[in-house]
C-alpha cells in the first residue's frame, strides 16, 4: 500500500501545481503544463500564449515561481522552462478559458459556443465538442452541447488525438462549468486507412516488386488408397 499512496500523493501534488500555474499565468493564456523528473531534478514544461509575461522583466517573474513550486510543492530544484502555443485556437485549454471569459462579459451561451466552435474548426481542427453546463437561463441546471466534425469518446483514438480543457465561468446566477475537446489536425484515424494496388504499391515500395511476383499453387490433395491386411504380418489364420 506504501506504493500506492506515494503515487496517489504525487498526483495530488502535480494537480494542486497545475491549478496554481492556472491562476498566477491566466493573464498569459495558460495551455498546458508537464511535469517530468530528471537526475538534475525536476522540469517543468509550461505552455502559454503569451511566454514573455510569464518571464516577466529580467526574468524576475520566472525567478518567482520557481521559488513558489520549490518551497510550496516540494519539488526538488524546480526549472521552469515556457514554450509558446503554435496555434491557440487548437489548444483545448486556451480555448475553453477564452469561452469562459466570453460567458463572464455578457455573451449569450449559444452565440459563445457556436463562435468558438468556428474559430476551432477554421484552424484546421478534425473535431470539436463543447459542453456547457450551469445555470444558463434559470434557476435549473442545464447542459447545452456544441460539436462539429469528427469526435471520439472512447478507445486509443481519444486518448491520443483529443486534447481536453476545462474552465470556469462565475457569473451572478452561478458558475457555469466549460469543457473544450478538440480533435487534432494531424489525427489519423482508422477509417483513414486505404489499401493500394499493385501498380500504386509498385510505385511506392518499388523493391519488394523486383523479381516476378510467383502466386502459390494449392497443394494437391492425396488420397490414400486403402491396403489389403496380410494375413501373415497380422497373424490371424
Amino acid at each position: 500500500m506504501a506504493s500506492e499512496r506515494r503515487f496517489v500523493a504525487e498526483n495530488i501534488r502535480r494537480v494542486l501545481l497545475k491549478e496554481y500555474l492556472m491562476k498566477e499565468v491566466s493573464r498569459a493564456g495558460f495551455g498546458g503544463l508537464d511535469v517530468q523528473r530528471t537526475p538534475l531534478g525536476t522540469r517543468v514544461i509550461l505552455t502559454t500564449e503569451r511566454p514573455g509575461l510569464v518571464i516577466g522583466r529580467k526574468g524576475q517573474t520566472i525567478k518567482n515561481l520557481t521559488t513558489a513550486i520549490e518551497e510550496q510543492f516540494g519539488f526538488e530544484n524546480p526549472q521552469i522552462e515556457v514554450q509558446e502555443v503554435k496555434d491557440p485556437n487548437l489548444n483545448a485549454q486556451i480555448m475553453a478559458e477564452k469561452l469562459a471569459f466570453s460567458l463572464e462579459r455578457g455573451w449569450h451561451f449559444r452565440r459563445a459556443g457556436h463562435s468558438s466552435v468556428r474559430r476551432i474548426m477554421d484552424s484546421g481542427a478534425k473535431g470539436c465538442y463543447i459542453i456547457i453546463a450551469g445555470k444558463l437561463t434559470g434557476q435549473r441546471h442545464r447542459t447545452e452541447k456544441f460539436k462539429d466534425g469528427n469526435i471520439k469518446f472512447c478507445g486509443e483514438p481519444k486518448a491520443n488525438f483529443m486534447d481536453q480543457g476545462y474552465a470556469v465561468a462565475k457569473l451572478k446566477m452561478g458558475v457555469i462549468g466549460v469543457t473544450v475537446q478538440i480533435m487534432e489536425p494531424n489525427a489519423k484515424l482508422p477509417a483513414d486507412t486505404t489499401v493500394l494496388g499493385r501498380t500504386e504499391a509498385a510505385a511506392v515500395l518499388p523493391q519488394i516488386f523486383e523479381e516476378d511476383y510467383v502466386a502459390p499453387s494449392k497443394t494437391e490433395e492425396v488420397v490414400a488408397e486403402p491396403v489389403e491386411a496380410d494375413a501373415a504380418n497380422t497373424g490371424v489364420e
